[in-house]
């Protein structure tokens, strides 16, 4: 008899054992999820523990208010808590820890936080708990409450909102803050929280680019409230106070009656010599040479001028009027009228000094002007000052280091070549110089100390194409690389380190080419055309931007061929090397000047 096996064999080829096949994936990549059901009911678990008191091995006493936790969360929730239970502070295996100088809701709503993952800020706890959250680090507490207060600014509590981002050192906090206060200045400025501030903190905020105001005039008022706030200690900044406010850019009306209106002698006298300082042009105790800060409100004034324009295609002349003066605000975007000069005139020489604008010469009828009035953006009057020696039209006129320099143009049947300078102090002007060569309608700009002229026309040659530079303190000319294109009746403007050069007359034709030239470099480069063509346009530079305004083109009809004026206005972004639309003039217009301020 056979003996009976008890199992079978591994390899038994009669009896092969049961083999599972295995489950085919379309990928090998393992599958990683966050659960957060899961997350949120442990958080939910461990707080009922807490609650019930199970499991929780530390009592955390403020004052007379204690509350059980567990040492792990707690640790796990804030680096104050970990270093405290891990390292070898007393604390580590105390049952009952004792922290001071807290509020004990505030401790409760941040405890409910580590076991939820929600808090509730509302204006009544927002500041202790930004303290105490600091304190334990629980930066997620932080910055609800950063965003909460962020929110909540305003121009009555900004400025506290600053200071309390700035002693607490939170930073996004604290740029919002600037930012709002710089964007609502004027506003910010009327409420009390102002004179919070102490004088290095308030001259960093007068002194940035960044304040959106109307005029500098609110900036210099806002600095004489300030000090007059504590005059007794605060009247020995006024000299660090007003170097931050760009004095130059305000009428003298304004310092005049601060003067006059100060209640204490001795920051009278001290107002006294800063206006001094100004009016001699010594810069020793206030900066001379300041541009309008970046986001300033900065009005173009195109002033002069007059418009040409045909009554109908079978006319054979033109109907030519002066027109009003016109201010483009910048913050509106839109033109409006500003009261007229005594006198119409027509190419005048246009510039701003010490906060005014001063219109010098033009032509009126057939009369060649000497004359020159000011204007006072704030009072918005005209004042009739000293007439130049000469009578001139189609001069170049600028501003430099506190004078105005008048120089070339048409004098009554004769090119002129002479230079004569006014003084502002003594209102009167003086002849201190000659050109190399007469000339008429060129450009004219000062810059860094120097004037520059270009193009125009002389008595020999009617398309200038030279490009000089004239030291005023020296008395010295320069020849300076040329352009491109000789042209007269031309606008010109500085913007970022470069003279622009717009449009003009060559020959017969009007040109829509822009040239540029680089002082740094002394080169010229053509950048993108106009839209259109312009003869005698007025230009601005302003905001980093071009702008040129009017002019005129020609216009052919069955008999007749004229310049006829435009109300076209056009701008320049020379990051993008293009041209763009902005809002017309109410009324065509050439032959204009353009000043900002």
């Amino acid at each position: 008899m056979s003996s009976k096996k008890l199992f079978k064999l591994k390899n038994d080829p009669q009896n092969p054992p049961c083999i599972k096949k295995k489950t085919k994936f379309i990928s090998s990549d393992p599958r990683e999820k966050m659960c957060f059901d899961f997350a949120e009911r442990l958080l939910t678990s461990l707080s009922l523990l807490r609650q019930r008191q199970v499991f929780c091995d530390v009592e955390i006493k403020l004052g007379s208010k204690s509350f059980h936790a567990h040492r792990a969360v707690l640790s796990a929730s804030s680096p104050y808590f970990h270093a405290m239970f891990t390292g070898d502070l007393c604390e580590k295996n105390q049952k009952c820890v004792e922290l001071h100088g807290i509020n004990p809701k505030i401790f409760e709503i941040i405890l409910e936080f580590m076991y939820s993952g929600i808090v509730t800020v509302d204006k009544d706890n927002v500041e202790d708990l930004v303290v105490v959250a600091d304190m334990f680090e629980i930066v997620e507490i932080i910055t609800e409450c950063t965003y909460f207060l962020i929110d909540q600014l305003h121009e009555t509590n900004a400025v506290g909102i600053f200071l309390f981002a700035r002693d607490h050192n939170i930073l996004e906090l604290k740029v919002s803050a600037v930012r709002f206060i710089e964007e609502h200045f004027p506003k910010v400025a009327d409420e009390d929280e102002i004179y919070d501030l102490d004088v290095e903190t308030f001259s960093h905020f007068l002194a940035s680019e960044q304040l959106r105001i109307e005029s500098e005039s609110e900036v210099f008022s806002l600095a004489m409230k300030w000090i007059n706030h504590d005059i007794a200690n605060r009247k020995q900044y006024v000299f660090n106070v007003l170097q931050q406010v760009r004095l130059p850019l305000i009428a003298f009306s304004c310092l005049e009656r601060a003067i006059v209106e100060c209640p204490d002698t001795s920051l009278k006298v001290a107002l006294k010599s800063v206006h001094k300082d100004i009016l001699n042009q010594k810069g020793a105790l206030v900066p001379l040479r300041v541009l309008p800060r970046q986001c300033a409100k900065k009005d173009i004034y195109v002033i002069g001028g007059s418009k040409r324009e045909l009554n109908s295609v079978w006319d054979r002349g033109l109907e030519i009027d002066y027109v009003a003066i016109e201010k483009f605000d910048t913050f509106t975007r839109r033109w409006t009228k500003v009261p007229d000069m005594h006198v119409n005139r027509i190419v005048p020489g246009v510039a701003a000094l010490n906060g005014y604008i001063y219109v010098v010469g033009g032509e009126e009828g057939s009369n060649i002007l000497s004359s020159c009035e000011r204007f006072d953006t704030v009072t918005k009057t005209w004042t009739e000052v000293a007439s130049m020696l000469i009578s001139r039209c189609e001069f170049g006129l600028c501003a430099l280091d506190g004078y105005l320099y008048a120089i070339g143009g048409w004098v009554d049947t004769d090119i002129s070549g002479s230079i004569e300078r006014y003084d502002p102090k003594s209102d009167c002007w003086e002849l201190i110089g000659e050109l190399p060569e007469p000339r008429f309608s060129m450009g004219l700009v000062s810059y860094e100390g120097l004037i520059y002229m270009v193009g125009g026309c002389s008595m020999n040659q009617r398309n200038l194409h030279d490009f000089v530079s004239y030291n005023p303190a020296t008395g010295e000319f320069k020849q300076l690389a040329s352009m491109s294109i000789a042209r007269f009746q031309m606008g010109v403007a500085v913007l970022n380190g470069c003279l622009y050069v717009v449009g003009g007359t060559h020959r017969q034709e009007v040109l829509n080419s822009v040239e540029r030239y680089s002082f740094r470099t002394n080169k010229w480069q053509t950048v993108a055309n106009m839209k259109h063509e312009r003869s005698g346009p007025a230009v601005s530079a302003l905001d980093g931007y071009l702008y040129v305004i009017g002019g005129a083109q020609n216009h052919s009809t069955p008999f007749y061929r004229a310049q006829c004026t435009i109300s076209a206005v056009e701008c320049y972004d020379p990051l993008k090397n293009s041209w763009a639309d902005c809002p017309s003039l109410s009324e065509t217009r050439a032959e204009a000047g353009a000043v900002v301020i």
